[in-house]
């Protein structure tokens, strides 16, 4: 059997979300190439398969280290699985030097798609979708985190960024600085897991909010894109707007959050407006 390098999407919370391809390949691998031989294990150990001896680690702060055994591995035919923490390897995680380095030796490359934070924290924040930027983790201090924090300024398309819980709340607070505090964004946490939760609003509101409460699990900032020439909804959009979002099932103060981020109204009007629709 030819040696190939396997790219396996992993649930990013809800372990019920592991497909039969992914087990299939999981179970089949020569090596399975792991971020952290400990979480694949327990992985592998609720979805009974055994590990034998299969579980190597690639690290992400040495993954470079990694490049030369992965690579010989395929080259000797061995069928090499390449597993992260959650979700799939090469975003925000360790895997794309490997792609890179076996695609440049001529050896075979394939993914196994999976759950992704990035699509999901995208379709329930309620903003644009149909174009969007992924700026995984920002700089964590510096000039460099300062550059990109500007570029975002002026960036007109829907921003997906990662965030740890210990830095969530400062992050917010720079990018309402940076990019204005009425940006419509939404943070969501904790994706598919038992207590998800995802907040909708603007960036001061979402800043304050943290304040507050902190969250907890791994974040997902998602912002507006900067409008070019912004319009000014009529009463008739705003009611058509929040009718749509009340007949698909949300609450009043999720539609009120969705339609004020989308049609940038103040968030009061539209909530009153909401309050109104629901009750007739």
């Amino acid at each position: 059997m030819s040696g190939v390098l396997i790219l396996v999407g992993t649930p990013i919370g809800n372990l019920g979300d592991l497909s039969d391809r992914v087990l299939e390949t999981l179970r089949d691998a020569d090596v399975l190439a792991c971020e952290d031989t400990r979480r694949t294990r327990a992985l592998l150990s609720h979805a009974g398969i055994a590990a034998s001896g299969r579980l190597r680690a690639v690290p992400a702060h040495d993954e470079s280290h990694s490049v030369s055994w992965v690579v010989d591995a395929v080259t000797a035919g061995q069928r090499v699985a390449v597993v992260t923490d959650a979700g799939m390897p090469g975003i925000s995680d360790p895997g794309a030097r490997l792609v890179r380095a076996c695609l440049d030796a001529g050896l075979a490359v394939e993914a196994v798609p999976g759950p992704s934070a990035v699509t999901t924290a995208l379709v329930l924040s309620g903003l644009p979708t149909d174009r969007f930027v992924f700026e995984g983790f920002l700089p964590r201090k510096g000039s460099t985190r300062t550059e990109r924090l500007q570029a975002l300024r002026t960036e007109a398309r829907t921003t997906v960024i990662f965030e740890s819980p210990r830095r969530v709340a400062a992050t917010l607070a720079e990018l309402g600085t940076h990019l204005g505090d009425d940006r419509p964004a939404a943070l969501a946490r904790e994706l598919t897991k038992l207590h998800e939760e995802v907040r909708r609003g603007t960036l001061a509101e979402l800043a304050a909010g943290v304040e507050v409460e902190a969250p907890r699990g791994e974040c997902v900032i998602v912002i507006g894109g900067a409008g070019e020439a912004p319009t000014v909804a009529s009463d008739a959009d705003i009611d058509a707007a929040l009718a749509a979002e009340l007949a698909s099932g949300s609450s009043t103060r999720d539609a009120a959050a969705i339609v004020s981020a989308r049609l940038g109204v103040a968030r009061r009007e539209v909530y009153a407006r909401a309050v109104r629709l629901n009750s007739r």
